[in-house]
């Protein structure tokens, strides 16, 4: 494959600039994009995310981005999710009234009030499987966090790190062509460039 085109979708939840600036740094290109084109003939995509799931929801829904996005996973495209677009792929979230895109069973929920809120800065990421996404990572790396809302599912097949901030919750999820991240690899040094790195020889050996 020559370089792979990869599609930065931009639904006004995210630090889309600093993605496309990792990207680049890892010596590719990417176009940040609301196009249904794009997304659907690029290479690999990208769901970057900070913000609040329902107005990210509704956004998508506007830009009638949701069916496209879940036919390329589902057609086996590679995906990244970071933060709340990690959060979008479940069934639904204790942020908002709105259905998620529904890909894996999942709700996505609070942390409690005992624990400071949001959990912001560097954090322990325990690598529980082996996945190309991953690879060159050590286990227990640290990486950097800003989130205000967990990961809870059964799916523990699908779980590929945990972190521990008063309650182990779910950090890395990977489903073959479809892995996605809570913490925010653009923030965290060369160990998030790797991640991004590894993202794209997905593509490329696709």
């Amino acid at each position: 494959m020559d370089q792979p085109k990869v599609a930065i979708v931009d639904y006004e939840a995210g630090n889309l600039r600093s993605v496309q600036k990792a990207i680049e740094a890892c010596g590719y290109t990417s176009k940040i994009t609301t196009d249904l084109d794009d997304i659907n003939s690029y290479d690999g995509i990208i769901l970057p995310g900070q913000g609040a799931s329902d107005a990210a929801i509704g956004k998508l829904n506007e830009l009638g981005l949701m069916k496209s996005l879940k036919n390329q996973i589902n057609n086996g495209k590679p995906f990244l999710g970071i933060c709340l677009g990690l959060q979008l792929l479940f069934d639904s979230s204790e942020e908002g009234d709105l259905p998620g895109l529904g890909l894996i069973n999942g709700r996505i929920r609070k942390f409690s009030d005992g624990l400071k809120v949001p959990h912001i800065g560097w954090n322990q990421v325990m690598f529980t499987k082996n996945h190309p996404f991953s690879q060159g990572i050590p286990n227990k790396s640290n990486f950097y966090f800003a989130h205000s809302y967990f990961l809870e599912t059964s799916e523990e097949k699908h779980q590929l790190a945990s972190t521990d901030y008063g309650i182990e919750f779910c950090s890395a999820i990977a489903i073959d062509n479809l892995v996605a991240v809570q913490f925010h690899p653009e923030k965290s040094g060369n160990l998030g460039l790797r991640l991004y790195k590894n993202f794209l020889n997905m593509i490329v050996h696709r």
